[in-house]
This record gives C-alpha cells, sequence and structure tokens, in this order.
C-alpha cells in the first residue's frame, strides 16, 4: 500500500468541505483560499482549486464579486450562498458521524 497515495485521495475527497468550512468564516479570493490550505498541510494548487470553486458555484454553493485590488487586477472574492451553508451543514453532520465510524472501527467497539 502507497500511504502518501491514499492520504492524498482522503484530503481530495474532503477539499469541497474544507473549501466551504474556510468560506464560512469570511469570503475570500483563490490565493486566499490556498494559503489557508495550505497552512493547514492540505496542500493544494491554482490548478486542483480552480475546478472545484466552478463545480461549487455552478451547484449553487458559490457565488462571487470582483473588487479592486491595491496590488493589481481586481481580485475574484467568493462567498457562501443560502443553499452553501445548508451543505455545510450537511456536511458537519456527516463529517462527526464518520468520525465517529472510524473511531468505533479503531477501537473494536462492537455498534449497539
Amino acid at each position: 500500500m502507497n500511504v502518501d497515495n491514499v492520504k492524498a485521495q482522503m484530503r481530495k475527497g474532503i477539499l469541497e468541505y474544507c473549501i466551504l468550512s474556510i468560506l464560512s468564516r469570511n469570503d475570500a479570493y483563490a490565493s486566499e483560499i490556498i494559503a489557508e490550505l495550505k497552512s493547514a498541510e492540505m496542500i493544494v494548487v491554482e490548478g486542483t482549486l480552480y475546478p472545484l470553486l466552478t463545480r461549487q458555484k455552478n451547484q449553487g454553493l458559490l457565488a462571487y464579486r470582483w473588487e479592486e485590488s491595491p496590488q493589481g487586477p481586481p481580485r475574484k472574492y467568493y462567498s457562501l450562498t443560502a443553499a452553501g451553508r445548508e451543505a455545510l451543514a450537511q456536511l458537519d453532520v456527516s463529517w462527526r458521524e464518520l468520525i465517529g465510524q472510524i473511531e468505533q472501527i479503531r477501537n473494536g467497539k462492537p455498534t449497539e
């Protein structure tokens, strides 16, 4: 088993959840999202992020607006829509359930 490959696949699987979580706190542009993901060691590059942002926008989970930047061209700021907040709430529940299920398996506790 290639542990690094498994870890990379796990990260990919939760990246959209992480994006929604970041945007639930503040609107952000892509570079800010990437910086936060990298600081949490969820390594991601722009080529990975932009398709995810586009998909989430097309699903109605995100909206964006352009803002002038003092350091160059205008920036596209992403924000959660009401549907995005609802999706995040559902993912929060699913995440807690998944953690509980994994802990149950790891600890060998019988199901009730």
